[in-house]
């Protein structure tokens, strides 16, 4: 067997004990900056809303579309409110990426809420539809229109479907709302399955 020189393992071990720290601090900046990107989308989501809330106010009171900034490509449409869980989100028109980091969008081709056939609302589990995990059969949903009119829904049921076969109908008979995120609620990873919350209106 070959005779191991005194020197070779103090050596190695030198250079692991350089790289450690090396690679700690590697880690330690790769973990803050995604806690800080996190914080960063969820305070830009909060201060939206700010933002928002006085938009659509300014909108129902003047019965005109108001862009939230100059450069938006949407605008606030409905706010919705779910007493029992004290939440509550302002709607923008459409559910493109820009319109989903700052509130629930609208989806195209569905009716306002209220209107014949199922209102569709979208939004983020981890940030404006984080409260669909609380919510309940049973509990109301208001929406407020951006014309000043408010309808009230009752939750009838819950359910996981994929993405691209979730049964919802935008012309089915009744006036129907259904809220749609991402499955798992918890996870921060895409995915091709939606959670889907039912309403029905009530007069």
């Amino acid at each position: 067997m070959a005779a191991v020189s005194p020197t070779t393992l103090p050596s190695s071990r030198r250079r692991l004990s350089r790289l450690y720290p090396a690679m700690a601090a590697t880690l330690a900046l790769a973990g803050l900056w995604l806690i800080g990107d996190v914080l960063y989308i969820r305070a830009k989501a909060v201060l939206a809303q700010v933002l928002l809330d006085r938009t659509f106010a300014a909108e129902v009171a003047s019965g005109v579309v108001v862009k939230p900034w100059p450069w938006a490509d949407t605008w606030p449409v409905a706010r919705i409110d779910v007493p029992r869980l004290a939440a509550h989100a302002i709607v923008l028109a459409g559910g493109s990426g820009q319109a989903l980091a700052f509130g629930p969008g609208h989806l195209e081709r569905t009716p306002d809420a209220g209107e014949p056939g199922t209102a569709v609302y979208a939004a983020h589990r981890d940030t404006h539809f984080a409260f669909l995990g609380r919510i309940e059969a049973g509990d109301e949903i208001v929406v407020t229109r951006r014309d000043g009119v408010s309808r009230r829904f009752r939750v009838t049921r819950t359910e996981v479907v994929r993405w691209d076969s979730s049964g919802i109908d935008p012309a089915a008979p009744g006036r129907h709302l259904a809220l749609v995120t991402c499955w798992p609620l918890n996870s921060a990873m895409p995915g091709p399955l939606r959670y889907v919350v039912y309403a029905d209106s009530v007069f």
